[in-house]
Parts: structure tokens; sequence; C-alpha cells
């Protein structure tokens, strides 16, 4: 990761370079203004991180940001999209979770207003087909390989035999969201062990803590549980707490999930959860606004940048835990 880093480093700041140059005597994001949606309530640790990187990249362009929140809900993104495309910004940034079915008549309307729309954390790839040389990119990863990928690296490390219980606690319903949920569970069957699927109800996908009723109350009647894997960042970082509750100890479950924030660090070092898959959601806001920047000015085409890095545990956590407390990772 530490290599990747590096490189990736490399990468962005001859990028900055770029656009902060002789190319025009002003910074190339002024005079402009970026709607972004970041999907979370307003506090929540995945959502938070991604304005970090969102607003560090429009302070560095001299762009002006305006965040909004949609608590994970997929018609409240839509609102929010046609709330910004009525104050006619220079550029959107949108959560994909709607589904291209529910997205792509609005932003080509967007578009046609000289609006130019991106997208970060849920693919939409058939508007990415439609408009990419509009500048229409995706900045993220995509969430069938990333499931799968967890799913495959906790296998690996978990030891598990054919035949052992294992719970999904993912989304099913929420159009290209839902691939990372189905590759978890599809990568876990053909492994032979017994899967279980518990939906992330609207109520706890806003509010976090409201999971410590679902996973006590599957725990109770599944008391052979072997592996959770938790296909969302902020329960995730939660997993620590619902299993106190609901009187497991450390390493008695193998948990593994998404993202990283101060609470899944701690959650790390107690042992309750073994494994994060780190999706970066610092570069998906920062890359974003970049991008943006980037299409709108030069009339670049879309990115399609993958945004997913590795996995973190507790032989790397030390190294990580301080960038998660100042929101950065």
């Amino acid at each position: 990761m530490k290599h990747f880093s590096k490189k990736f480093s490399t990468v962005v700041l001859a990028s900055l370079a770029f656009v902060s140059t002789s190319v025009c005597a002003t910074p190339s994001g002024e005079n402009m203004s970026i709607w972004i949606d970041v999907g979370g309530p307003v506090g929540g640790p995945y959502a938070t991180v991604v304005q970090n990187g969102a607003k560090q990249a429009a302070e560095d362009l001299g762009a002006n940001l305006r965040v909004v929140y949609s608590d994970w809900q997929p018609q409240k993104m839509i609102e929010n999209f046609k709330q910004a495309v009525a104050a006619n910004p220079s550029g959107i940034i949108i959560m994909g979770h709607p589904g291209d079915s529910a997205y792509q008549p609005l932003v080509m309307e967007a578009e046609n207003k000289g609006i130019n729309v991106t997208a970060i954390d849920t693919a939409l790839p058939a508007s990415m087909n439609a408009m990419q040389t509009k500048g229409f990119g995706y900045v993220g990863v995509s969430n069938a390989k990333r499931g799968i990928k967890l799913a495959a690296e906790a296998l690996r490390r978990g030891q598990f035999k054919a035949g052992d219980r294992a719970l999904v606690w993912g989304i099913k319903d929420i159009a290209e969201r839902s691939k990372s949920t189905r590759g978890m569970i599809k990568t876990l069957e053909q492994a032979g062990l017994t899967v279980d699927f518990l939906q992330i109800s609207p109520e706890t996908d806003k509010d976090p803590s409201l999971g410590t009723a679902a996973i006590t109350s599957y725990l109770a009647s599944h008391v052979t549980t072997k592996l959770i894997l938790v296909d969302h960042g902020s329960l995730t970082s939660q997993m620590a707490n619902f299993l106190r509750n609901a009187g497991v100890k450390p390493k008695e479950i193998f948990v593994a999930g998404f993202s990283l924030s101060p609470a899944t660090a701690d959650a790390i070092r107690s042992d309750y959860v073994q494994l994060v898959a780190d999706s970066q959601p610092y570069l998906m806001g920062y890359l974003s606004v970049v991008q943006t920047v980037l299409s709108k000015r030069y009339g670049f085409s879309g990115l399609n940048i993958d945004t997913g890095a590795g996995f973190v545990d507790l032989n790397n956590i030390d190294f990580i835990a301080p960038l998660a407390a100042k929101g950065i990772r």
C-alpha cells in the first residue's frame, strides 16, 4: 500500500501542477461552483471523509463547493440532484446509488444545460458510456469486484471449511450498489459456506447505532456463526459495540467490512474486526472535484479512476489510524 501511495501521490501532484501553472493566471477552479452529494448523513464517518477530500480539492483549485447529504437514500439523492440542477452550478458530483435508469435522463438534461456531472462511490456505466466525452466520469471502485475481493480475502485468512455459517449484512435492493453484497454472497456460497443474508434497513443505513438490535437478534438464533461480512462502512465501524452488546468475545467471530474511521481502527485493535477493505473515499471527494474542474475548464473527457487500494488489518493499522483520525483515510 505504501508503494501505491507514493506512486499515486506523484500522479496527483503532477495533475495539480498542470491545473495550477501558467496555463491560466488564475486558479483553475476560480469562478466555478460545484455541488457534491457525499451520500450519508451529516457527520457520518464515510461521508465526512468524502467531504474532506472534496473541500481540500476545492480549496487547492479555488472552486466554490456546496455539500449536500442524502442519508444513503436513493430518492433523496435524486431530489438533491434536481435541486442542484436548478441552481445551475458549473458541476455536480453524485453518488450513483439510484442507478442509470433513474439518473441518466436527468444527467443528460444537466449536461445539455452546460453542467458537468460526474459520479463517485457507485458507478453509472450507461451514463458513462453515453456522456464520457462530455466530461462524465467515475471515481471509486467496482462494487461487484470489491464484494468478491473482500469475501475471497476473508476466506483466505479465516481458513473456513464447507458448512461453516456466515452472515452477509448488506444491501440487495439498490441498483448498482447491490452488486457488492451479491458478490460477497456468491463467493461464500461457492466456497461451500452456509450463507445468511440480513438486509440493512433504511433506518439503520442512516443511523448505524440502530444496528445493535439486528446483530443481537441474529446471533441469538445463529450461535454457530463463524464469519460476518458487513457491506457498509459506518456499520463496520460499530461492529465492536454490536458484538460486545451481543456477548461476543474478540476473535470469536471473524468480521470483515469496508472503510476506515477512528472507530473502525479501535475495532481492529480490539480484535473485533479482522479485515477492512479501504476504497479511499478521501480520493473520491478530491479527485472528483479535480475531474470536474479539468473537464469544465479544458474540455477533457470523463476520467475513470479506481480508488481501491488494499486491505487494512492489525498489521498496518498503526500506520493508517492517525490518518483516519484526521479524516483522510
